[in-house]
């Protein structure tokens, strides 16, 4: 029997929160149940075991990503939206860097359509269409953005920049630079 007062929604929270601050390879069951003082059997009682529990984390990272994302680009265009917009994510990952590192977690398309999804793909044709590239080779300039911001992003987060100068912050706006000429001149077949 669900434990009153304790809610499905509650738990993905307090994952999310262990996640950021132990990482997200140290949230379980056990340790959602521990942080809310009952037993793993609650948890249970509320959702449908650990996959369940970090599916539901990264449905809540993906939608909070989205959110800013789309607070940050609102009202601008072109590389003022393309900085905001990959900004942000930059921003939340430092935020929140158990949940961004859950936001890379796969999900089904059924899923992935029923959460941030679509709204992750309008944000990004928004980008696109502030440089004219081609409704046709939109997945494949998504495709680049995202593996260059979140490629990036996740190097970052390692450590891998640590050991070399200039720091990586001083790396970020021409890897910004570079994506915007990139698609000021998107190569047309």
């Amino acid at each position: 029997m669900p434990r009153a007062g304790l809610t499905p929604d509650q738990l993905v929270l307090v994952a999310a929160a262990l996640a950021d601050r132990d990482g997200l390879d140290r949230v379980t069951v056990s340790s959602v149940a521990r942080q809310v003082g009952v037993k793993p059997a609650s948890v249970y009682a509320h959702l449908d075991g650990a996959d369940d529990l970090l599916r539901r984390v990264t449905q809540l990272a993906l939608t909070e990503m989205a959110e800013r994302a789309a607070d940050a680009v609102a009202g601008r265009s072109g590389r003022d939206a393309l900085e905001a917009w990959a900004g942000s994510f930059r921003t939340y990952a430092f935020a929140h860097p158990g949940r961004y590192a859950a936001s890379h977690r796969p999900l089904g398309r059924t899923e992935a359509l029923a959460g941030a999804g679509p709204r992750h793909t309008a944000l990004s044709a928004t980008i696109l269409r502030g440089y004219d590239v081609p409704e046709h080779d939109h997945p494949h300039a998504v495709r680049l953005l995202g593996s260059t911001i979140h490629g990036f992003l996740d190097l970052e987060a390692a450590g891998s920049f640590d050991h070399s100068a200039p720091p990586a912050a001083d790396s970020w706006p021409r890897v910004v630079d570079a994506l915007d000429a990139l698609l000021r001149t998107w190569p047309t077949p």
